[in-house]
This record gives structure tokens, sequence and C-alpha cells, in this order.
């Protein structure tokens, strides 16, 4: 699988979330947690993203 890297600023544009929103959310394990790509860059991979952002999507019961 061809996954590729998102930094911070597309993560906030994606997520519609600010860095300290996105950073709680990491350590209260609500937000996928990046992936340390240098001594001082972090990086999500886009399918960790895709898929944090379907569970988000709302349950619509058949009625």
């Amino acid at each position: 699988m061809n996954d590729t890297i998102q930094r911070l600023p597309a993560v906030k544009v994606f997520s519609g979330l600010g860095k300290t929103s996105i950073y709680d959310g990491v350590a209260a394990g609500t937000f996928p947690a990046p992936l340390k790509i240098g001594r001082r860059a972090v990086g999500w991979r886009t399918s960790d993203l895709m898929q944090w952002l379907n569970s988000r999507e709302p349950n619509h019961a058949k009625n």
C-alpha cells in the first residue's frame, strides 16, 4: 500500500482542528498519533486520518 504522510498544516486543514486540539486528541487517544519522520519532524499517515474521519461520521438509523 502506498500511503502518504501529511504534515501538520495539511492535517489541520483536513481535520478542521487547530494544533492544540490535534495534540490534545493524540494525548487522549481520540486522534491518530503522528509518526516521527525526522529528528524534529512528525507526520500522519493519510490512511490513519481517513480512518479517524470515517469513525466520526454519524451513524444514520434506518427508519
